[in-house]
Order: C-alpha cells, then structure tokens, then sequence
C-alpha cells in the first residue's frame, strides 16, 4: 500500500510540474529576449538573427533583440550564453562553427554540447568545390587521379585554418586519399581572389559566395557538398555521386543555455518550424544562399552530436590548429 501511494504520489508531483511548465511556457516571454549572434554584424549569421528575431517578435508580443559579442572564432558569444540565466530570455545563435571549435580549442571556459541546450536548426547552406576553367580537371574523378598523380601539387584556398572550407577540403582529402595543400586566407574574399587569379587551383567555398562566378564562366563547379543538389544549382553533381558518404554544409540553428524550461524550448522550436514552412521566410533563406532545415530538438541535439565527433576526426586526421 505504501508503495502504491508513493507511485501516486509521484506521478501527482510529475503532472503539477508538467502543468506549471506549460503555464510558464504559454506566460513566455516575459521581457526582451536576446539573440547573441557570435560574430561581427553584417554577416549571414546576423542577418539571419535579425530575420528570425523579427518573426518571434511579431509571434510572441516580446522584442527579440540581436546582439553581436563577436571574437575567438565565435568563442566569445557562446560563452556568454552557456552562463546566462536558464529562462529562456537568451539565445545564442548556433552555427557549424560550434562544432569545430569544440576541437579546435583544447582550453574552452565551456562544453558546447553539455551546456547549450538544442532548440532548433534553421538552415543549411551547401559548398560549391570550384576549379579555375584552365585547371585540367573537369570532374571529381579527374581531380582525383590528378592529385593522386602530383601529390602536394595542388593548391587549395580556404579562408583560413579550421573555417568551414578548410574542414570540407580536409574531409575529401581523408576520404579520397588525396594530398591537396591548404594555402590559408584571411577569409573568404582574398581566398575567392587568388582562386579567380589563378594563384590557387581549388577552393571549397560556400554557395552564395561563389554561385554567381559559377553562373558567370569565370569558376567551374565540379560538385556541390550537401547529399542533394541545390535548387539553384540542380545540374551540378554532388561529391557523395562520386565519394559515396561524403557530406559537409554549414547550418545555422538556435540554441538555449541547458536546463532550459523543455515547454519553452518545445514553444521556440515550434513557433521557428512555422517560420521554415512560410513562404515569404523561405525565400529569404533562400536569397541568403540556403534552404529551411527544420528539425526538433532531440534531433537538432542528435546532428549537434553527429558534426562535433565527424569533424573532431578530421580535425586530427589533418593537424588542424586555430590561426
């Protein structure tokens, strides 16, 4: 009979704290909530911010405010956020970077997947794995018996050590065998530079940066990274057509210091998934070079798991250290 009553018990104190987090959840937000963004404005990721944070507003009766606490390769903000109160009135704009970074740097403050609670991805942008129109190779198979046939011969421009181009270069070089040498920029548009000067042979950049090169004749897309061809670019291959398993994109996605309300994160992931399915909001992503990617939770936190082990691979395989 005691154990009985205990159970009731039990489950009586489980449905009252069920039910006063779902009151909580529907009272959300109750003041501003900010969306640090850690990196500079301007930028894809804060322009993303500003769009979502003007969609939540308008949705949730409270201002979504962006801001940007730049540094440390996106270090710095997400710092911020781990240590921020768990109410759910800070947010911290995710990106791919977070999962790199959970390598790249032995001595963090934090642990990215201990203490940033996954609330829900937002986007997916593809890389374009570009040539110059005089490089011999027309196709990922002729690259790849190129490079095989003149190790250390071919050049690959990144826009620096452990960015999301270096990274993907790295993992075909670790699938494929290939020597492809990483000659590190100061960012994407010295890297694109010397690569439409012909100082470099390769680059894997990403889509919205190169599309329009592609478009003009002036660069030759061999394939596209992501598992599924590009609206905007449907005629191009992926890599995984011809190095079956290979996969690499940058996402964007929200997060929330861990134990974050579950109803609250529940509430934010549905009202971002709304966003995703809206048409005008799609085209948006879509004018920043992406495509909605809409998960829940459990399986933005299971991607979050998946990316940080697949690049912490490469990462060693290639002896990547921060610039």
């Amino acid at each position: 009979m005691q154990t009985r009553r205990t159970v009731l018990t039990s489950f009586a104190l489980a449905a009252a704290f069920s039910n006063v987090g779902s009151a909580f959840a529907q009272t959300y937000p109750a003041r501003p909530v900010r969306i640090v963004v850690p990196f500079p404005a301007g930028g894809t990721a804060d322009i993303l911010a500003r769009l979502l944070g003007q969609w939540l507003s308008e949705r949730l009766g409270q201002p979504f405010v962006i801001e940007n606490r730049p540094g440390a390769a996106g270090n710095i903000g997400t710092e911020a956020v781990a240590r921020a109160p768990a109410d759910g009135h800070t947010l911290l704009l995710v990106t791919a970077s977070n999962m790199t970074n959970a390598t790249l740097y032995d001595k963090l403050t934090f642990d990215f997947t201990r203490d940033i609670a996954p609330v829900a991805s937002i986007n997916r942008v593809s890389l374009i794995l570009a040539v110059t129109p005089s490089f011999q190779a027309k196709t990922v198979p002729e690259l790849i018996a190129y490079a095989n046939s003149n190790p250390g011969k071919v050049s690959m421009a990144s826009a620096g050590n452990g960015s999301p181009g270096h990274v993907t270069g790295e993992l075909f070089n670790m699938m494929t065998g290939v020597n492809m040498v990483h000659v590190p920029y100061r960012g994407d548009a010295p890297a694109l530079t010397d690569l439409l000067g012909g100082q470099v042979q390769v680059m894997f950049g990403l889509l919205p940066s190169l599309i329009e090169h592609v478009r003009d004749g002036k660069l030759r897309a061999l394939a596209v990274t992501t598992a599924a061809r590009p609206e905007v670019l449907p005629d191009i291959h992926t890599v995984n057509d011809f190095v079956p398993g290979f996969e690499a994109s940058t996402w964007q996605g929200i997060g929330a210091p861990r134990n974050t309300s579950a109803a609250i994160v529940e509430r934010l992931n549905r009202e971002i998934n709304v966003a995703l399915d809206d048409p005008r909001f799609k085209a948006r992503l879509r004018d920043l070079g992406g495509a909605p990617f809409p998960c829940s939770p459990a399986d933005f936190g299971k991607l979050i798991a998946k990316e940080t082990d697949k690049w912490a691979k490469v990462i060693k395989f290639a002896g990547i250290k921060p610039s």
